[in-house]
């Protein structure tokens, strides 16, 4: 799969790249598992709040052999118990701006997701994994006590029991056993990971951008236990559009999706597109 990409902005730790209506944010610190630094949350919240209007549905990724191994525990090693505080409160932000997105979000999980980087993992709307994906959630090794926020996310996915097994035991999650249970949607071999996740992308871009909208928003409502926003079952131009397709026995041409599979075409594997995102 070939895919044409820009740079919106880079740091030598993350970039934030441009494909179509594709957003891709790639965590680069290879060496370090692609652990975050609270500069690099503090970014990730940046770009989250001021996402190009065009892009449509956003991508995190990690570079190397790893997703990301969550924060930069030798940052956490220099700082009191008020500032970890401080820094959890930090991470906390920047994964609530990749929650609270709009448009549709997808992690591609090339390796481990420990810690933050678990979290991180589920504020995502869809997974998609290598087999080499691992999930775990080691805070009782280091005297963390994870609040509402983090636990509220583990249990939307593996429910009370299973999320306290996790944390209780030091529990790892293999690629297949995450499958299982629910942290990945889709589990796929390591070279053609980055193949699927842009399939994955393209497949949601094809769709009426209202009703994923409307989707994701009313999951988040029916999450966080909030009332019922006011009832609007269509969205007035997509409805007509995609009866009228329906019956006609013709592809779907929605305002907002028009276009979209323009920058994506099928064509080598993982590493090649790797390449092509990481060059550019």
């Amino acid at each position: 799969m070939k895919v044409l990409v820009r740079r919106f902005e880079e740091l030598s730790s993350m970039r934030f790249q441009v494909s179509g209506r594709i957003g891709i944010i790639t965590l680069h610190r290879p060496r370090q598992r692609n652990a975050l630094t609270q500069e690099m949350w503090k970014t990730l919240e940046r770009w989250c709040d001021t996402i190009p209007a065009k892009t449509k549905l956003l991508i995190i990724r990690g570079d190397g052999k790893d997703f990301t191994a969550g924060s930069d525990i030798k940052e956490f090693a220099e700082l009191s118990p008020d500032a970890a505080n401080e820094a959890f409160e930090t991470m906390e932000g920047a994964i609530r701006a990749v929650e609270q997105l709009s448009i549709p979000t997808i992690a591609s999980i090339n390796g481990p997701a420990f810690g933050a980087g678990f979290i991180l993992s589920l504020a995502c709307d869809l997974r998609i994994g290598s087999e080499n994906a691992r999930f775990g959630m080691p805070v009782g090794k280091l005297g963390i006590t994870l609040q509402t926020p983090f636990i509220r996310r583990m249990m939307q996915i593996l429910g009370p029991s299973r999320t306290k097994q996790m944390v209780y035991t030091a529990l790892t999650y293999d690629a297949k056993q995450a499958l299982q249970v629910g942290i990945l949607n889709e589990l796929v071999p390591d070279q053609s990971l980055d193949n699927s996740t842009f399939a994955l992308a393209k497949k949601m871009l094809e769709q009426s951008q209202a009703s994923l909208s409307a989707v994701k928003q009313s999951v988040q409502l029916v999450q966080d236990g909030e009332a019922e926003a006011e009832r609007s079952w269509v969205h007035p131009g997509d409805f007509v559009e995609g009866v009228r397709a329906f019956t006609e026995k013709r592809p779907t041409r929605f305002i907002m999706t028009q276009g979209a599979s323009s920058s994506i075409s099928h064509s080598g594997g993982r590493h090649e597109l790797s390449q092509r995102i990481d060059r550019n």
